[in-house]
């Protein structure tokens, strides 16, 4: 069985624990249990705060400031929405860093209800000034980027899914990885959705960047390859959470934006991950045609 991003998680954040004694983990149950060597052998860095994830933010943020670096772990919406605001005053509003770590994307868990969807995440800590956000799309990526948050006392946010693609690229924090060059068009394909752009756009003479950093946003290499005036934005959350980035990124380039994600409206659906993609429009069908009527606008 192929390990899954959290798999590597539990395995590097256990790494990281034993290696580097700055290193803390905070939990609210969910993950207990998954790294016993350094839940035995660093019992006093290895915290579980129980059902109480406010808690788990707020402890956070007391480690940091005391010179730690802790990591914060849980589903998405019970580490974004829930402590939102120990996220915006606790850490943010205190100046110390922390890496918020999730699972769940924004729909893994759905079969347990809209307790654990949360498409929104990614446009909620957007809203909050000096993160830094990751979205891997390959578990060895998730990996390259715990370690490289690690060596910083930045406030980053890493965002774990069930949906991978099939080869890890060569990425580097913080910039744009050009996937393929063309000239009708630029596609900035978010994350876990890589795979499914590629092959929507297999036929299409069109630029392909590939983001994993989602936050801060990388202007200088979406200017260096910008082809054609149309940019698509596949991401695997809210549609456009990204388009003010890339509408401030070519304010002064004559440009379009066509944006593709989950749409904002009230899931009420169970299903999988991958029913979620084929309802909103996030497999390689649905990718497709919204960038062919994209197209059709231009003709």
């Amino acid at each position: 069985m192929t390990a899954t991003m959290r798999d590597h998680f539990y395995a590097t954040a256990s790494e990281l624990v034993s290696a580097d004694p700055r290193i803390a983990v905070v939990l609210a149950d969910i993950g207990e249990g998954r790294m016993p060597d350094a839940e035995r052998a660093h019992a006093e860095r290895v915290i579980n705060v129980g059902i109480r994830e406010q808690l788990m933010v707020g402890v956070a943020a007391g480690l940091a400031m005391t010179g730690f670096r802790p990591i914060v772990h849980s589903y998405a919406p019970f580490v974004v929405e829930r402590p939102f605001e120990m996220l915006k005053l606790d850490l943010g509003h205190n100046d110390v860093g922390a890496i918020v770590v999730s699972v769940g994307a924004s729909y893994d868990a759905a079969a347990n209800g809209r307790t654990h969807q949360t498409p929104e995440d990614v446009a909620l800590l957007s809203a909050l000034p000096d993160w830094r956000i990751y979205v891997p799309g390959h578990p060895a990526e998730a990996d390259q980027l715990l370690r490289a948050a690690a060596r910083t006392d930045e406030r980053v946010y890493l965002r774990l899914s069930d949906q991978s693609n099939q080869l890890a690229r060569p990425i580097v924090p913080g910039r744009l990885h050009l996937e393929r060059r063309g000239r009708d068009a630029t596609v900035i394909a978010t994350g876990p959705l890589l795979d499914a752009t590629l092959e929507a756009t297999a036929d299409l003479d069109v630029t392909v960047l590939y983001m994993t950093t989602a936050r801060p946003f990388d202007r200088d290499t979406l200017r260096a390859s910008l082809t054609g005036d149309l940019v698509v934005l596949v991401e695997p959350y809210l549609s456009g959470t990204s388009s003010a980035e890339v509408a401030s990124a070519l304010s002064e380039i004559p440009h379009r934006i066509a944006a593709i994600g989950v749409p904002n409206v009230e899931h009420r659906r169970y299903g999988t991950w991958q029913e979620h993609n084929a309802a909103h429009g996030l497999d390689a069908r649905g990718i497709r045609e919204r960038i062919l009527r994209a197209f059709l606008r231009d003709a």
